[in-house]
């Protein structure tokens, strides 16, 4: 048996801390695929919120989240998707989101569609900024996931970017961690926020 893929590490470390009835937001909508993950978690009486600059991500979400919901009536939580910045999210969700969100999920780099633009990816600016507003919405023990992608130009500058913003988070407010395979530089890894509980 091998280990996780990156993008089930952070789905496997999302589904022990989002349940039924919560609130979840999808930072970096691409395909939809976590966008449907968080929805399922969440389920009918919770909440999902998801982000894209590009209407291409927007509408394969859709379309994906449509056959899901066919297939699965009654089973996925409400999801508003937004074109806009993931900087954004901050004042993009209700007013009484802050301090109540349970996970926040990333998959940065580009869309990865067959004929999308590679060269639309996310940048250092907006994702520490997305990053600094995902911790101010998360409950505590809630947590933030971060796909990185050093392999792609201006990947590896947005994921050293991502990984001293983390390392700077006081231990007091919230806990890091890094999945990664260390052979390959280039590859893809995970990095993950757990808010701390009140004590």
């Amino acid at each position: 048996m091998g280990f996780y893929s990156v993008l089930s590490f952070a789905q496997k470390l999302t589904a022990e801390r989002l349940t039924s009835g919560g609130r979840a937001i999808d930072a970096t909508v691409g395909t939809g695929a976590d966008t449907l993950f968080l929805a399922k978690l969440c389920g009918p009486r919770g909440e999902v919120r998801g982000f894209d600059i590009q209407a291409e991500a927007l509408a394969l979400a859709e379309e994906r989240l449509r056959a899901a919901g066919e297939a699965l009536p009654g089973t996925l939580s409400p999801v508003t998707l937004l074109q806009r910045s993931h900087a954004a999210m901050l004042e993009a969700v209700p007013g009484d989101w802050p301090g109540t969100v349970s996970a926040v999920m990333f998959n940065l780099g580009y869309l990865p569609a067959g004929d999308a633009d590679k060269t639309i990816i996310t940048k250092p600016d907006s994702s520490l900024a997305a990053l600094e507003a995902a911790l101010e919405l998360l409950r505590p023990g809630g947590i933030i996931t971060a796909v990185l992608y050093p392999g792609h130009d201006g990947g590896d500058v947005e994921a050293a970017a991502v990984e001293s913003w983390a390392a700077a988070v006081p231990p007091v407010v919230a806990q890091s961690i890094v999945y990664r395979q260390i052979q390959r530089a280039s590859a893809p890894y995970c990095l993950a926020l757990e808010k701390k509980k009140r004590s």
